[in-house]
């Protein structure tokens, strides 16, 4: 097990069977990179560091799926699209 930054660990697939105790507490420092034959296969973070990376994927992605609807509804020639409002009216919410 070697740390090659501050809050990044690296460690060798047959290593982790053994040091699994260690390498929970780093978890709580950054994250940890497993290889195989010295190859990265696979990063293990925290489970509050991967809800925080997943709740900033999900804005993302709201917000350039908001910019592509409002590029549609901006190009858009055709009566297909309506808006929010209009919507929530005809199903009275």
């Amino acid at each position: 097990m070697i740390t090659i930054k501050q809050n990044t660990t690296l460690i060798g697939v047959s290593e982790l069977r053994t040091k699994m105790e260690q390498l929970l507490k780093r978890l709580k420092a950054g994250c940890v990179v497993i290889e195989k034959r010295h190859k990265p296969v696979a990063v293990l973070v925290s489970s509050e560091e991967y809800e925080k990376n997943e709740k900033l994927m999900d804005m993302a992605e709201d917000i350039v799926l908001g910019y592509l609807a409002k590029s549609r509804l901006d190009n858009s020639q055709a009566k297909d699209y309506i808006r929010i409002e209009e919507l929530l009216k005809k199903v009275k919410l």
